[in-house]
Formats: structure tokens, sequence, C-alpha cells
């Protein structure tokens, strides 16, 4: 999640002008808060956050004290792999988050049956990264998620129309679980090769090879 500040800069004149700030990490947004403090020439500070939420600075404190011991800003690489042959799909997830002063990684694949198309194995790899943020805890956050299908992305933003019956069901589903979470979705197209960590789990897992993984980054 990331943060702006917005504060009433008081000049000499007594006049005072209004400032805000790009937007910014949580840990930044503090930092750059205590400064503005400091300096003694600023009133009516207050942080936003990516929904419109606002806090002062006690209550931003207190927040990040409190989403510093969860799983927090989030990035997730999904791919899907269709074999038409046998209707199965390799379903590949990559995600990177921090936790406490920690950044992890975690792979995950899964084999799934009855699929029709590859955008379905796609839209099922999305539905498989939901669920494994929904067994991370994560909620209330931003996410933001990243693949190569830029069909896929699009109808998830709402930007491109499915017309598609199939691929509908998997946006309903998307979707409530989404609003479940309360996740707000950040969607990024990527080229194949940025996604091959993700293509490379859907490909083992079409051949049966199942893998999960947390690993700590250094």
């Amino acid at each position: 999640m990331k943060y702006r500040l917005e504060w009433m800069h008081k000049l000499k004149s007594g006049e005072k002008v209004q400032f805000s700030s790009e937007w910014v990490s949580g840990e930044t947004a503090i930092q750059i808060g205590n400064e503005l403090e400091t300096s003694g020439k600023i009133t009516d500070l207050y942080f936003y956050d990516e929904n419109g939420t606002s806090w002062i600075m006690k209550e931003m404190k207190k927040l990040m004290a409190e989403i510093e011991e969860d799983p927090h800003d989030i990035t997730i690489f999904f791919d899907g792999g269709f074999q038409k042959e046998t209707n199965q799909a390799g379903l590949g997830v990559v995600a990177f988050f921090k936790q406490g002063k920690k950044k992890y990684r975690i792979r995950a694949n899964q084999l799934f049956d009855e699929m029709e198309t590859n955008n379905e194995a796609e839209y099922a790899a999305f539905y498989h990264a939901l669920n494994l943020l929904e067994d991370l805890g994560v909620h209330h956050l931003t996410c933001e998620f990243k693949g190569d299908s830029q069909v896929v992305l699009k109808q998830l933003e709402g930007e491109w129309p499915c017309y598609e019956e199939a691929l509908n069901r998997w946006l309903d589903r998307i979707e409530e679980k989404m609003k479940t979470l309360d996740i707000k979705p950040k969607y990024t197209v990527i080229p194949r090769s940025e996604n091959k960590e993700a293509d490379k789990l859907a490909t083992q897992a079409l051949q049966g090879k199942e893998i999960f993984s947390k690993t700590l980054i250094l």
C-alpha cells in the first residue's frame, strides 16, 4: 500500500498554503511526517492511502506497527498453461511480500482438470493466487498482479469486454473473492520473458510436479 501526505505550511506572513506529497511507502511517509513536524512550520498533517482513508500521525504510526507483522507490499506473478489433449491446466503463482523487516517469495502451482482454453487456465491461475493470499491472511491491501496475458488482465480490469460464458464465471468468482478479502488490485501486463518463473511452475504442474515453497530473500 502506498500513502500520500497533505499538510498546511505556515508562511511568515501568517498565510497558510496546502501541500501534498507523491505516493510513497508507509515507512517513508512517517519519516517525511516526522521531519515536517520537527520543522514547526506545518499544521493539519494527514496521511491518505490509495483507498482514500485518512489518518493523523499517531494513528498512522499505530497502523504501520500493526501492518508490519502482516504480509504487505505484495506483488503476484501468475501464469496458466493449457494442455488440449487432456483438457488440463497447470497453474503457476509466484508471490513476493514483506513481513516484519523481511522479504519473502512463495512459489506455488496446481494441476486443474476440465479446462477448455488457455485463457480459462489464466483465470484459474489468477484465482489460485487469490486463494494463496487468503491463506496468508492478506486483506484490506493493494496488491499488484503481473501476467503476460493482456486479454485476461484487460478483462479483469474491465477495459475489455468478455463474451465467453466460462470466463465470465471465473470473473464472477474472482470479483467475489476480492470483495471478501477487500483487495484493491493493480494489473500490470508484462512480457513472457519477465514471467518465466510462473510459466515454469505451470509447466511443472502439467508434468505432475506439485510445488510449494516459501523462501526468505536476503
